[in-house]
């Protein structure tokens, strides 16, 4: 290595301490958990920190806060000693793997005793920042694709709300050639089965529930990996599950390889017309179906219940006539297209990053002559 590091235990750069009882719900500062922002308060307790899961599931998770936050009691807050940079402690604590670290098998710890005693080499102040700026510069423009596409999704759901819902086009009066129709008379369910006991060594771009709330980006796998039958998609579908719709799932599949299949927990949707598929998608995104989505369910506890995949196609739509579906498309696609975009960058910048973390933290990637 091209410059100074030395072996340390945790204790000597980081403060750990617990959390607090969660404070009232109301303000705007972030109540961290061990699972992220739980809520918000008018109170803080720390600033500029790192958090990171005590207990449960979330134990060992890892979040980096640079504003004022209250810290929860299920978990613990880690400061910068004098010396020491707080991204570079963030991303130090990552690369560190901490749920390895935990004890208890029911219901997984992390204590301020097992973090101090890890040990770890660790390079002086100015290397540590410039290790950290590598990472955040890529973390950041993540971040920044993000809003970019929270910002988008906002705009289409209100262009569709102004022209569909509200008719400001037609001073809040439908227009006399639209209709009022049923999403089953643009659209069907589709249950095409992809069988991988029948389609093996089969590479598959697979759509599941874990795979949305992850990344919402589709898993790359063998079919011999996958014990259930799923659904075949094409380039024209459109889905939502129908597994606890209450937690909105839509995806408007990228389908990047020859074989993009879905959990058979989502309803899949093929436009009759294909030219329709962003406005069916449109209308699967809107706070109208997720209410009518959530009233049709099945199962009498929150965490198992699922909508009726058919009863969703007489729910109720205006049809305007396909000239303004068009226009309409010509508007929201390319809205969609760079959010779908985006999301793919981020995937690559997040491979970048995560190839480059083990490198720089273990000294092998040399960042002396970087100027950050």
């Amino acid at each position: 290595m091209k410059y100074s590091w030395k072996e340390k235990s945790l204790d000597k750069i980081i403060d750990f301490k617990n959390g607090k009882k969660r404070p009232p719900e109301e303000g705007c500062i972030p109540v961290y958990g061990g699972n992220g922002i739980l809520s918000y308060t008018n109170n803080s307790n720390y600033s500029n920190c790192v958090i990171v899961g005590r207990v449960g599931a979330y134990c060992g998770s890892i979040y980096y806060e640079k504003g004022d936050c209250w810290v929860s009691d299920n978990a613990i807050v880690a400061t910068a000693k004098e010396g020491n940079d707080i991204r570079f402690i963030y991303y130090l604590l990552i690369s560190l793997q901490l749920n390895k670290s935990q004890i208890g098998t029911g219901q997984p710890l992390l204590t301020q005793g097992i973090l101090n005693s890890i040990t770890t080499i660790v390079p002086e102040y100015g290397t540590q920042k410039k290790i950290a700026n590598v990472l955040y510069l890529i973390d950041l423009k993540i971040k920044n694709n993000n809003d970019i596409n929270n910002n988008l999704e906002q705009q289409t759901q209100a262009i569709f709300k102004s022209w569909f819902v509200d008719f400001e086009l037609n001073y809040g009066i439908m227009p006399s050639d639209w209709k009022v129709s049923q999403l089953g008379s643009i659209a069907k369910i589709s249950t095409e089965v992809f069988s991988p006991a029948k389609n093996q060594n089969v590479e598959v771009e697979h759509y599941s529930i874990p795979a949305y709330d992850e990344k919402c980006y589709p898993v790359f796998e063998t079919s011999n990996g996958i014990k259930s039958n799923k659904y075949r998609l094409s380039s024209n579908s459109v889905m939502i599950s129908k597994l606890n719709p209450d937690t909105k799932r839509i995806w408007r599949p990228y389908c990047i390889s020859d074989n993009p299949i879905c959990s058979t927990e989502f309803i899949v949707y093929e436009p009759i017309n294909p030219l329709n598929r962003d406005f069916i998608y449109s209308i699967i995104d809107s706070i109208g179906f997720s209410a009518f989505l959530c009233s049709h369910t099945t199962g009498s506890t929150n965490s198992r219940q699922r909508a009726t995949p058919s009863i969703t196609l007489t729910y109720d739509i205006v049809v305007p006539d396909e000239k303004t579906i068009r226009a309409f498309c010509s508007i929201v696609s390319p809205m969609y297209d760079t959010i779908e975009n985006n999301i793919k960058e981020n995937q690559k910048l997040a491979e970048t990053r995560d190839k480059l973390l083990p490198k720089l933290m273990s000294g092998e990637l040399d960042v002396s002559d970087f100027d950050l």
